[in-house]
Order: C-alpha cells, then structure tokens, then sequence
C-alpha cells in the first residue's frame, strides 16, 4: 500500500532509515528517470514508499513525524519560524 510520497532524496533516505530501524518493511519507488532528466517529479514528487496493510498505521505515522521535522526545518533556514 502507499503511505507516502518523498520530495527528494534526502528526505527518502531518512524516511528509509526510520522505516528500517522501526523493522517495517517497505519498498521506494522513485519516479526519477534519467531518460526524462526528472520531468516527472514536480507533478508525482521524487518517489513513493510502499509497505504491507499491516503496517500501514505505523508507517503512516513515521512519515508524517518525519515530514514534520523536514518543514519545520525549512522554516528555520528561510527564518520564517511557525
């Protein structure tokens, strides 16, 4: 099931990183395509996390604690705080 999409890589890898400390199993499907010099990401996003219907509630939640963290800290770097 998707439970999530990934802006960019780095957010990715710490989505991944959480994932697998967290022992859930999951899978990355990345819309970069070299072919394409990644036409595609400004619609679909750099990728998209998978994982089983039984993980689906923690998986969900890791990525929102995650994504939450990457806001905030682009509101840190712009000084726009909130």
């Amino acid at each position: 099931m998707k439970v999530g999409t990934i802006e960019n890589r780095f957010e990715g890898d710490r989505i991944s990183q959480a994932l697998q400390e967290a022992g859930i199993p999951y899978f990355v499907k990345s819309f970069l395509d070299t072919a394409y010099d990644g036409l595609y990401i400004p619609q679909k996003g750099w990728g998209i996390v998978m994982v089983s219907k039984q993980d689906q509630e923690e998986a969900e939640r890791l990525i929102s604690e995650i994504k939450k963290t990457f806001k905030e800290g682009e509101d840190d770097e712009t000084g726009q705080l909130g």
